[in-house]
């Protein structure tokens, strides 16, 4: 059973940055999608940030500008660069990938709070 494993979430001050990485356990055959999504307590879960296979991304709006994806396909990784960090930023954050085959893979979560 493949697993990802988020890892970077914190505690950081507005402003400030983080970087969250996601791994997969093995290696996984036809990826078409990896991408972040985040919920915050109360609300649903929502997509940050997506990377395709051919290393096209897009983002929320809410997160352009200060948020980069990115992917390392040897390592089965995803990252998520963030920048600018705002306290609404504040969530679980959730990778997700997405497969030729449509198996969809989650990982448990890393928390981010941005507070001073």
């Amino acid at each position: 059973q493949v697993q990802l494993v988020e890892s970077g979430g914190g505690l950081v001050q507005p402003g400030g940055s983080l970087r969250l990485s996601c791994a997969a356990s093995e290696s996984i055959r036809s990826i078409v999608t990896m991408d972040w999504y985040r919920q915050a307590p109360g609300k649903q879960r929502d997509l940050v940030a997506i990377i395709t296979s051919l290393g096209s991304t897009n983002y929320a709006d809410s997160v352009k500008g200060r948020f980069t994806i990115s992917r390392d396909n040897a390592k089965t990784t995803v990252y998520l660069q963030m920048n600018s960090l705002k306290p609404e930023d504040t969530a679980t954050y959730y990778c997700h990938i997405t497969t030729a085959y449509g198996t969809h893979y989650w990982g448990k979560g890393t928390l981010v709070t941005v507070s001073s």
